[in-house]
């Protein structure tokens, strides 16, 4: 028999009890089959009885049938930008900040308070963007994801302080209407970060320190944002994210913080008639159910296209958070996630030459997220909140302190093991299912343990070019063959420092082989393949220790 069961946050309950019907009989194993049918989407187990015992569970997430994820987003490249800290184009200032010289280190020391502000400024913005758009279009993007871009007082903008306004540091509304329209011109699309879980506490919607000619939260109980916020005493007790004063918390389902959000008159609304093609959204398990699907409801309202991304650090299927079983991926919130578990797999392959978790990880993507999503995962190897690639790839020993952060380097023999590590690791985000994303300054060598030192400025002029040459190759490799948007995946190996797997469709299939362990290997095909690079057309190929090779085959032919 096979079993359904039904899963309710923590509890589950029986939905269907089915008897199998046996088929055939195959190398000595029975064969049997059996069809289901459920009534609604969710959060499933099934699981085999026999001689009235049960067997493993398995783990069925069932979306809406009207699930759909944006076509043109499969197959591209998102490139990421912390705007602070990517260009500079006639450099706006306003009160204050600290302006700092190109290429000095962020502050990271607290000041006499004991507090770090935030409030160092290099001078990054839209305008700046705009400018190095035929270098990013080098890099084969289509998307770019810009870090908040809202009013606000710190250099990251995750304090926000007027939804409505871009900050002035970075320029104005038509600076971004004219970076979206300029950067359609290559190809390339625009989404922002979306932060609705809390504001800045210097904020037209709380005001702490009356700053803006509002009637804040914080300033009055008559205030048409008092009910946004949980006050324990008003008006110097309450809730902020993860105890951060600076950053208080949103009641996310309050009616009118609903309306001004996702209205039709609302911030989504406003952001997306600038050209805006979607976003990114900030501690997505942190926003509850009913918000999401507010937002995802207006958001393709407007334009059904649009790309929604939330950031979940973990596996988005069966993600708790609060005591809830999150229903990301059922068709009612989300396109995709941040692919934070695909890191963990790369980095652990790479660094320990063992593709045991990587494997592991890409069957539970396979087996449990919908196909709509696995295309459009946003695949990262570092963020604005991890440590550079490069950086963790690289170094031996983690600094102890952030004095010694700023001042760590990798060696040059670390430097040449990084190297060697990143460039396998690039290949693997930029083969496997999903959509690759590059955090700006990657791609050039840029060096940092995490924030602040993860967040410096692009080093326009002293790029390692051997790392720049060959993203630019491995991305010319993907936007160049077309079963990356879609193409089927199939692990061929998975032995220790061995890990080859096929992308393949109708048209075309591409073998993607990796060589880490300490000896060379020879890999013998069924077929004959042609080598990307070398054009050499074989079905047997030796592949050096540390080394890959990445093979084609057109089926048309």
């Amino acid at each position: 028999e096979l079993l359904i069961e039904k899963r309710h946050d923590y509890d589950r309950a029986i939905y269907d009890k089915i008897k199998m019907d046996w088929i055939s009989c195959e190398k000595n194993y029975d064969i049997y089959r059996a069809k289901i049918s459920v009534k609604e989407y969710g959060h499933y187990y099934y699981s085999f009885i026999f001689d009235d015992k049960k067997f493993q569970d398995y783990e069925l997430l069932i979306y809406d049938e009207g699930y759909s994820t944006p076509n043109w987003v499969k197959g591209g490249i998102i490139y990421h930008i912390f705007v602070d800290r990517f260009f500079r184009r006639k450099i706006r200032v306003k009160k204050d900040v600290i302006i700092r010289k190109w290429g000095e280190t962020p502050q990271y020391l607290p000041d006499e308070k004991g507090q770090v502000l935030n409030n160092d400024f290099f001078g990054g913005n839209l305008d700046g963007i705009e400018e190095k758009l035929p270098y990013i279009a080098s890099l084969g993007v289509s998307i770019i994801y810009l870090s908040p871009i809202f009013e606000a007082y710190s250099n990251h903008k995750y304090d926000t302080g007027d939804y409505h306004k871009i900050d002035p540091m970075f320029g104005t509304e038509t600076s971004l209407k004219r970076l979206i329209s300029e950067a359609k011109k290559y190809g390339i699309n625009v989404i922002l970060d979306g932060v609705f879980s809390h504001t800045g506490d210097d904020s037209i919607y709380f005001n702490k320190y009356g700053r803006y000619n509002s009637t804040g939260a914080y300033e009055s109980k008559d205030s048409p944002y008092y009910h946004w916020y949980t006050f324990n005493n008003w008006n110097n007790d309450y809730i902020s994210w993860w105890g951060i004063k600076t950053l208080p918390e949103i009641n996310e389902n309050n009616s009118s913080y609903l309306d001004f959000i996702t209205g039709e008159k609302g911030v989504l609304n406003h952001w997306q008639k600038t050209g805006v093609m979607g976003w990114r959204l900030d501690v997505a398990d942190e926003l509850p159910d009913e918000f999401i699907e507010k937002l995802r409801g207006s958001v393709k309202s407007y334009n059904k296209d649009a790309l929604i991304i939330g950031e979940v650090w973990e596996d988005a299927s069966n993600k708790y958070s609060y005591d809830k079983l999150k229903k990301y991926l059922c068709g009612k919130q989300l396109d995709s996630v941040t692919n934070y578990p695909l890191r963990d797999g790369i980095i652990d392959y790479v660094k320990n030459k063992d593709c045991t978790l990587l494997y592991n990880i890409m069957n539970k993507i396979m087996e449990t997220y919908p196909s709509h999503t696995v295309n459009c995962l946003m695949n990262v190897l570092g963020t604005h909140d991890t440590e550079r690639i490069l950086t963790i790839l690289g170094s031996e020993s983690i600094p102890s302190s952030k004095s010694e952060m700023a001042e760590s380097e990798l060696s040059e023999a670390e430097l040449k093991q990084g190297c060697m590590m990143l460039k396998i690791a690039v290949l693997l985000q930029m083969t496997l299912p999903g959509i690759p994303c590059i955090y700006y300054g990657d791609e050039a060598g840029m060096e940092g343990w995490k924030d602040p030192f993860n967040r410096k400025c692009y080093p326009w002029g002293y790029e390692n070019k051997d790392i720049l040459d060959y993203y630019i190759f491995i991305t010319k490799l993907r936007k160049t063959n077309k079963v990356f948007a879609e193409g089927k995946y199939k692990c061929l190996i998975h032995d220790k420092g061995v890990f080859v797997f096929q992308r393949y469709d109708e048209n075309e299939k591409i073998i993607i082989a990796v060589n880490l362990s300490q000896k060379g290997i020879t890999l013998k095909l069924k077929e004959d393949m042609i080598e990307y690079t070398s054009n050499k057309k074989d079905n047997i190929f030796n592949i050096e220790k540390e080394d890959f090779i990445v093979l084609l085959k057109n089926l048309e032919s």
